[in-house]
């Protein structure tokens, strides 16, 4: 199976990750869809007492963890029935291309959708023989204590509001994700990592700028990683590599420098302060600036003489 097309070696057309929540016959409770990031799709679903439904195959694969609940359920893919129960905890894998058949009950879900694409470049990363050397295998049941973490690392992340970290935190996620899946769930082998040579000074220069120049937004590991033209596999352990520190803990580093020059140095609110270096407020902008220097904002501004502007009374 080529991971990369979007037609089915029969000549069917695949769903993709935006198709696909349009032909289910309910929608999610919650879902990532809104939020702007790359890798990782999540949608979370409520139990369902009387599933009965056949789908298409998909381009990408999904993963289903269920966070709670127990339900019995009967799965049928690549011509194998398999009845067992779902319980909190497990997790079941189906691959790209798959035409699937669910019957009877099903827990609370959340289904991961991890882009082919994004296994495909983690093959790369990890030195895949060739393309055609991918084959995540079916699994109806598991309980793999990797992906439960990182499905609830990804539901953490759902439930919090949207934060410029968040890009960076569900694109490392998604890159772990998307490696566990070729290394546990590969039915070929992958060939001995490449050894690679760390950034250069330039490109190391060249982030930096573009850090400092965005800080009031979000931004993801792959738009760094494009700055140096290498995947995002490639630059979290290059820029880890080369600097000592992750890409997610140097662009709050940034933050937290400029947060201070700003206050030291200007007459900027606290309030301003925090949405000017991407923080979604000043109670999160508040608690990590603590975290990393050990005391308050507030008390860094007293530290350097400055008088807090308030806003005015309604």
């Amino acid at each position: 199976m080529n991971e990369l097309h979007t037609i089915s070696p029969s000549g069917q057309k695949l769903v993709s990750i935006e198709e696909i929540v349009d032909i289910k016959p309910r929608r999610p409770l919650a879902t990532t869809r809104d939020r702007g990031w790359s890798g990782v799709t999540v949608d979370l679903y409520r139990p369902r007492l009387d599933c009965s439904q056949t789908y298409p195959a998909l381009d990408h694969h999904l993963i289903s963890y269920c966070p709670s609940g127990r339900a019995r359920l009967v799965q049928r893919r690549d011509g194998v029935v398999h009845e067992g129960t779902i319980s909190a905890g497990m997790s079941l894998l189906m691959p790209a291309g798959c035409v699937s058949t669910w019957e009877g009950r099903t827990p609370t879900s959340a289904r991961l959708r991890v882009p082919a694409r994004l296994v495909a470049a983690a093959g790369e990363e990890l030195g895949s023989r060739a393309a055609a050397g991918i084959e995540i295998r079916n699994i109806f049941e598991t309980r793999d204590r990797l992906i439960e973490h990182m499905a609830l690392i990804l539901l953490a992340e759902l439930e919090q509001q949207a934060h410029p970290a968040q890009a960076l935190i569900v694109d490392q996620v998604s890159a772990a994700l998307a490696a566990h899946l070729l290394r546990a769930y590969n039915a070929f082998g992958i060939a001995e990592r490449r050894t690679l040579p760390g950034l250069g000074k330039a490109e190391i220069e060249r982030i930096t700028s573009y850090v400092e120049d965005n800080l009031d937004r979000m931004i993801g590991l792959a738009e760094l990683a494009a700055l140096v033209n290498v995947s995002r596999f490639h630059f979290a352990r290059l820029f880890k590599q080369s600097t000592g520190v992750s890409p997610i803990g140097f662009v709050e580093q940034r933050r937290i420098e400029r947060a201070r020059m700003l206050i030291a140095e200007t007459d900027t609110s606290l309030a301003e302060v925090a949405l000017a270096t991407g923080y979604s407020d000043q109670s999160h902008f508040t608690r990590r600036f603590h975290r990393l220097t050990g005391g308050t904002p507030a008390a860094f501004a007293r530290e350097h003489g400055r008088r807090l502007r308030r806003r005015p009374p309604n």
